[in-house]
């Protein structure tokens, strides 16, 4: 049917009709009469078949040790994933739901997974540390700290108890006449 030979008034009695029953946006409102209109000047045409998709290659031969090629455009490269996006705008999931593929269809040559992944091991990625080393030069987490660590406004009010106990460590191991000295320091207020 030719658009020019539909009725106005029939476009605008189906508009009228939906409007009365869903509330709509006045900018939607141009939208609705187009589309309403071009709905109608559709009617009785056959629906246009949907254009069936042949893959660049077969899906047995997209994916080879060294590299994957694209099903869309044969691209060949060791990794799909950022290809099919920029290039096709799928994600991994619509990639292999547009070909029919399982969820487990490799988007990465498994040679190059290999790789990656014996770098990162070698690397020590993905293991847990086995906890903190105790050294000669660093000395123990007093449990004070331990409480610091998790609350901000607690270390304003540990931090110097801490200073303190540290410094009449320093002047107990001392000599005499350097311990006299600590203690005036310790005594006296901070300037």
């Amino acid at each position: 049917m030719n658009t020019e030979e539909i009725n106005p008034h029939l476009t605008a009695k189906i508009v009228v009709s939906y409007v009365r029953h869903h509330r709509l946006v006045p900018d939607q409102l141009a939208d609705l009469i187009t589309s309403v209109h071009r709905a109608i000047g559709q009617v009785g045409q056959p629906l246009e078949p949907e254009e069936v998709l042949s893959p660049a290659v077969s899906v047995r031969r997209s994916l080879h040790r060294d590299y994957v090629i694209c099903l869309d455009c044969g691209y060949r490269g060791k990794t799909l994933a950022r290809h099919i996006a920029t290039r096709h705008g799928l994600s991994a999931d619509e990639y292999r739901q547009r070909w029919g593929l399982r969820n487990s269809h490799l988007l990465t040559a498994p040679a190059y997974s290999e790789h990656r992944s014996s770098m990162a091991k070698a690397r020590g990625f993905g293991r847990k540390l086995a906890g903190p080393v105790a050294s000669a030069k660093t000395p123990k987490a007093s449990p004070a700290a331990i409480d610091v660590a998790g609350n901000p406004k607690a270390r304003r009010s540990r931090a110097r108890p801490a200073l303190k106990s540290t410094l009449a460590s320093e002047a107990a191991a001392s000599t005499p006449a350097t311990r006299r000295r600590s203690r005036a320091r310790v005594a006296s207020p901070p300037g």
